[in-house]
């Protein structure tokens, strides 16, 4: 099983923070280090205030050497298609072939009126995220030289150059999630190349899978060749008292987040990741809340890490 680090910027972390945690977590040994796309913080006063999550894996991009670096997810309604096809692909150069992009349709109204962000009904975000899955993928795909045009409901592209051309062949990772039955299996299945069950506990992430399973076989596609993986919230600690700080720290309760997340003593938390390796997940997005605590990241690589490596 593959574990990647998961932060929130949002609610508190300047992009020297980032940078910080992002290469502890390579010495460490993870599979990856992704960050949340919003603008506005989910309660607190959110300083130093937001960073963009494109510009911030940029520079932590030339940074890192090994860590796959992506979005967990890029919201459909912050940026128009055709340039988010293009920071994607100049990211992916800048980090030789590591970037994968999760995208979503946006769901968080506050921080789209807090900085001027149009937000449509859910029907219309979701008809937005097909199109810009259509047009970033066929961006992608075109051959050098040929054109790429385009014409949606929402969007519409002339006679594109369609460049620059990503690294990854034949695109960057395309990570899709969510909990919604159909449309959201539906579009991983057509388009993913992972798709990730969002802080879902066991039995509910389990049945997520078997919705997107049969949403790709409905599509012709081999249910094999979509990667699944889970969103989690982490707190470890070596002892009760140990776990117990981390959780009131981030203003949580260790038994709730043994309900809901991966929490407790090292051993507890090896055993909940299995669980969802049983499922079906093959890629744990833990997310960390405390981004000052790097040596709670150092326990989990010594404790956890080669216990599911």
């Amino acid at each position: 099983m593959r574990l990647r680090v998961f932060v929130e910027p949002q609610q508190g972390a300047s992009y020297s923070q980032l940078l910080q945690v992002a290469r502890h977590t390579e010495t460490l040994g993870f599979d990856g280090f992704f960050r949340s796309d919003h603008y506005l913080a989910m309660g607190g006063d959110g300083l130093p205030g937001p960073t963009d999550a494109w510009v911030t894996l940029a520079g932590i991009a030339r940074e890192t050497h090994r860590l796959r670096l992506g979005t967990l997810v890029t919201s459909a309604t912050f940026r128009l298609p055709g340039p988010l096809a293009i920071a994607v692909a100049e990211v992916d150069e800048m980090s030789a072939g590591r970037i994968e992009l999760g995208i979503g349709a946006g769901w968080f109204d506050d921080e789209h009126l807090a900085y001027g962000i149009p937000f449509p009904p859910t029907s219309e975000r979701f008809e937005r995220l097909e199109e810009q899955l259509e047009i970033v993928t066929g961006l992608w795909l075109t051959p050098v030289g040929e054109r790429f045009s385009y014409s949606g409901r929402h969007y519409r592209l002339e006679e594109s150059p369609a460049l620059p051309k990503p690294v990854q062949h034949p695109h960057p990772p395309l990570i899709i999630g969510g909990e919604g039955r159909s449309r959201t299996p539906q579009l991983a299945a057509r388009f993913g190349d992972e798709f990730n069950a969002p802080f879902l506990v066991v039995d509910e992430a389990a049945r997520q899978y078997d919705r997107v399973r049969k949403a790709c076989e409905a599509a012709g596609r081999d249910p094999a060749s979509l990667l699944l993986s889970a969103a989690v919230v982490v707190c470890c600690g070596r002892d009760e008292p140990e776990a117990e700080r981390r959780a009131a720290a981030i203003g949580r309760d260790l038994g709730e987040l043994r309900e809901h997340g991966v929490a407790g003593t090292p051993d507890e938390v090896v055993t909940r990741c299995r669980a969802y390796g049983a499922a079906g997940a093959s890629t744990l997005y833990l997310q960390v809340l405390d981004l000052l605590d790097l040596d709670h990241l150092s326990l989990i690589a010594n404790e956890v890490l080669p216990a599911l490596s």
